[in-house]
């Protein structure tokens, strides 16, 4: 029986997956780092620190399965996405990575916004330019930091860093490329378009391939170091989300995916290249070859929950620590015994600002609603359900994209909660379903190698072959009291928008 690795080169560990090619997990290693903030709004990595750990976890892995690096049929990357990594001619890296959530280049975004035009960018790539993304990275570094860009030779992601590292070779896939501002998306390649806007030599960008390629193979001097057997086939790989999706089954069209984790992730599978007209939604390769994927993102989703926890569940937590019981099932009993819709209270859960629908850093949360009847089981009930509601608005507007929503996975440890699948069911007026993946990316990324290594014949067979549904909520009898309810949801930004950016500028003159 053949073994497969996955790695997932995260914001703060480096995870590797060993599992048999039968989708059995054999061994788990997640060494940390950090990463560090120089300034307000910045956010860098050590290209290195993830290197090291990525050999720790690698033979962590060997020492614990005792499996023979002979037995290993393929290596499969994936990791965070838009981090920009410059090498030089020698592979020296030549300044920390600056990471996805990093957030310095507003100016450089809007430039070249204004020099492409907004309904060209979402032509060529899906996507507005972010300041998460890496073409305004590579400008900014041009703009401030002379020196080493006059330097640079080779740009590379996050994990196709790892793979140069374990080959010595340059490589990316089509869908963390897809996160750059730099990918033709819809043909799959490097725009010319967008390398010529940023003044970006085409020589500097790795070669780009579909997800499940078999795009290098380990060198000597990475063996050495890991363990693992010389020769051994290195897959393409894919960014975070889409390695996620592949390890939740999200392959085929009509199949979506839900992430409750501190932010929250609707994952669709398509067919065609669909573009959201105003931008809303992330429009990206998918890791499946041929095919894309559509994605929205919200970013204080299981993060209210414990927001409200930490600041208003003293109580529970409490009884939590002297019970062994978890904080978490005291807040979803009380919010059960309340009726669907909260009696009138409705939360928006933009408590970090928010990304999708509303692009907009100055959205704040809200209680709208309150009366005296409210009690706090009513406002734990109206976290659950505004951070549903909020996802629903992303499947509001993949179902506008022609996208069929039958049936979500969902993952992360919200969807652990029985009442909170049964409530993203009756939202979405969707079926719930669970899988037995729980690995996330990196398992994924195992999967994908297993394709890439000739163990599965393609994606959709791996899947078949390793995912299995573990449970399911069909929508009940309250989706009714939500399609009453959901609407009012709705206009509560709209609303407000104008009143948030006001408080910004009060806040920013006394803060």
């Amino acid at each position: 029986m053949a073994y497969l690795l996955g790695i997932d080169v995260g914001t703060s560990s480096a995870k590797a997956v060993l599992m048999r090619e039968s989708g059995d997990v054999v061994a788990i290693a997640a060494p940390e780092y950090a990463f560090a903030t120089p300034r307000p709004l910045w956010a860098e990595s050590d290209p290195d620190d993830w290197w090291q750990a990525t050999v720790q976890a690698i033979r962590e892995l060997f020492e614990v399965s005792g499996v023979d690096a002979g037995e290993i049929a393929g290596v499969g990357l994936t990791g965070q996405m838009h981090g920009l990594v410059l090498l030089d001619g020698s592979g020296e890296v030549l300044r920390p990575c600056i990471m996805w959530n990093d957030q310095r280049t507003a100016v450089q975004c809007a430039a070249l916004t204004d020099r492409v035009g907004e309904a060209e960018v979402l032509r060529l790539t899906g996507n507005p330019i972010l300041p998460g993304f890496t073409a305004p990275k590579i400008i900014w570094v041009r703009e401030n930091e002379p020196e080493v860009y006059s330097r640079v030779a080779h740009v590379l992601l996050p994990k196709d860093t790892i793979r140069f590292r374990l080959s010595g070779e340059f490589f990316t896939d089509v869908s963390d490329a897809s996160g750059m501002s730099l990918l033709d998306v819809q043909r799959r390649r490097w725009s010319p378009e967008m390398l010529g806007a940023c003044e970006i030599p085409a020589a500097w960008m790795p070669e780009v391939t579909e997800s499940p390629v078999a795009s290098t193979k380990v060198s000597a001097e990475a063996a050495r170091l890991t363990g693992l057997l010389e020769g051994t086939p290195i897959i393409a790989g894919g960014g975070d989300q889409a390695a996620q999706a592949v390890g939740c089954g999200i392959v085929k069209e009509g199949i979506l995916s839900a992430t409750l984790g501190t932010s929250g992730v609707v994952f669709a599978h398509s067919d065609e290249y669909r573009v959201e007209p105003d931008g809303r939604l992330h429009a990206f390769c998918h890791a499946v070859p041929g095919k894309w994927h559509l994605m929205g993102v919200m970013l204080s989703a299981a993060g209210s929950f414990q927001w409200f926890r930490n600041n208003l569940g003293g109580e529970e937590m409490a009884v939590a620590k002297a019970s062994g019981r978890d904080a978490y099932d005291l807040l979803t009993a009380s919010a059960e015994s309340v009726s669907a819709g909260s009696e009138g209270l409705i939360f928006l859960p933009y408590l970090s600002g928010e990304r999708t629908p509303h692009p907009d850093p100055n959205a704040r949360g809200v209680f709208f609603g309150l009366s005296l009847r409210h009690t706090r089981a009513h406002m734990t009930r109206a976290v659950l359900e505004g951070v549903t509601y909020g996802l629903r608005d992303t499947i509001e507007l993949m179902r506008g994209l022609g996208i069929s929503t039958s049936e979500v996975v969902a993952s992360g440890g919200g969807a652990r909660s029985v009442f909170w699948r049964q409530l993203l069911a009756d939202v979405f007026e969707s079926r719930i379903v669970t899988v037995n993946a729980t690995e996330g990316a990196a398992f994924g990324a195992a999967v994908l190698a297993g394709v890439g290594s000739g163990v599965y014949p393609d994606v959709e067979q791996a899947c078949a072959r390793v995912i299995v549904e573990t449970g399911r909520e069909d929508p009940g009898a309250e989706a009714s009291v939500y399609t009453d309810y959901y609407p009012g949801y709705r206009a509560l930004y709209p609303a407000l928008a104008e009143q948030f950016a006001a408080l910004a500028e009060v806040v920013e003159r006394h803060v």
